[in-house]
């Protein structure tokens, strides 16, 4: 019998895209789904064949607010501490937007924010992009620090930043659940229940902790890959074949504070690394016959094509690049970024991280000689590929979901 399944997709392209895959998976199973994201991810939910439904909360112009300037500024827990400060104007209307949005469905995927899955009267599952389920092995990726605590320091790391962002969150969604779904207030401890866990990651990047219990299930990632119609812009076709691998560069939806002075320093950098660069931006950037601009081009695709990619450390980009095989330079900016930069450089898949705040033409071109001049990066790049590349995470996950 199929089932709506209603899939809740806060966040940027990174937290978007992966839920489109696992859309697409669950409706080959005969699933109706829909995707609850910001307006400007309908084209890409509807093109592959789900239904759509919008949020209020658009993460554009919340990483441009001047909140939202200080929330990307700061450490990675400044992005729970500011959190409620950041939500603030669209609080309301993204809890009306879910109301809405779930109506009719069977089963509800959601991420842990404000655990939104688990205020709605029908089954849930939690959706992890990071290892956010408590562990004894390592600490909650917002936490690093907790990692001198010891075993139990880092195992309560998790519960710390759960009951933060609940904390900041509850008066808000506490209202919304006593007007809107006539239930009562989740109080104190939250509606937490032990819902099933899908962590769209790889095994292959995060070993699974071994106190993990059964209901977390580790599918690997969830890739969407470039639609079977995809060419690319003659000019990128033209100047992939003009020389050798490219390297790319690029920071997703964070936008540098200071997007010309960056990305000055980067030309410069790959100038002085005698590299050829693409770089991902939607700010103007003169093309040259060494360096060429890009916009919305599948990384699938063209990340196999580079020799390199330096990036912010989004979940979504470094898979993609682990994937591809090729070496990475993680500039994190905020969230759980930093982590995945040092997984990256755990795995002998590039340099350590460099953080945003801290490049300049001197420091990127120092870390460029390194990524592309040290073996052992492509090395460890193309031993994590290959397993990623073996794995189907949308297959096992919905092997999970059709169990519930």
């Amino acid at each position: 019998m199929s089932r709506l399944v209603v899939v809740i997709a806060p966040g940027s392209r990174g937290d978007v895209q992966p839920c489109v895959a696992l859309g697409r998976g669950l409706t080959a199973d005969g699933d109706r789904v829909r995707v609850l994201a910001a307006p400007a991810f309908r084209a890409l939910v509807e093109e592959h064949g789900l239904e759509f439904a919008p949020l209020s909360a658009d993460p554009g112009e919340i990483l441009g607010s001047a909140a939202g300037q200080a929330w990307t500024a700061g450490g990675p827990l400044t992005f729970v501490v500011r959190l409620r400060e950041v939500l603030r104007p669209v609080l309301d209307r993204l809890l009306a937007d879910v109301h809405s949005g779930a109506s009719g469905a069977d089963l509800v995927l959601a991420p842990t924010l404000g655990f939104l899955g688990a205020h709605l009267d029908v089954p849930d599952v939690e959706l992890h992009y990071q290892p956010s389920v408590p562990t004894r092995a390592f600490p909650h990726p917002l936490l690093p620090w907790a990692g001198r605590l010891g075993p139990w320091g880092r195992r309560l790391s998790f519960g710390a930043v759960d009951t933060l962002a609940w904390q900041l969150l509850r008066s808000t969604v506490d209202q919304w659940r006593v007007e809107r779904l006539g239930r009562r207030p989740a109080g104190v401890r939250g509606p937490r229940r032990a819902s099933p866990v899908l962590c769209g990651f790889s095994d292959a990047v995060v070993p699974r902790p071994p106190d993990w219990p059964p209901r977390v299930h580790v599918t690997g990632y969830w890739f969407l890959d470039a639609p079977a119609g995809w060419r690319p812009d003659p000019r990128l076709r033209d100047f992939l074949a003009a020389g050798p691998p490219p390297v790319y560069v690029g920071f997703g939806s964070m936008r540098p504070a200071e997007a010309e002075r960056t990305f000055t320093a980067v030309r410069t950098a790959l100038r002085r690394a005698g590299l050829r660069g693409l770089l991902g931006t939607d700010t103007p950037v003169d093309p040259a016959d060494d360096l060429l601009p890009v916009r919305d081009v599948p990384h699938a695709w063209l990340f196999p094509r580079t020799a390199a990619a330096v990036h912010h450390g989004g979940a979504g980009t470094t898979a993609a690049a682990l994937r591809a095989g090729v070496p990475a330079l993680v500039c994190p900016v905020f969230s759980d970024q930093p982590y995945w930069g040092d997984r990256v450089s755990r795995l002998s898949a590039g340099p350590r991280p460099l953080p945003l705040r801290d490049l300049t033409a001197d420091t990127l071109t120092a870390r460029l000689e390194e990524l592309t001049g040290n073996p052992l990066f492509r090395r460890g790049a193309q031993y994590v590929g290959a397993r990623l590349r073996a794995e189907d995470g949308v297959a096992r996950a919905c092997s999970v979901l059709r169990e519930i």
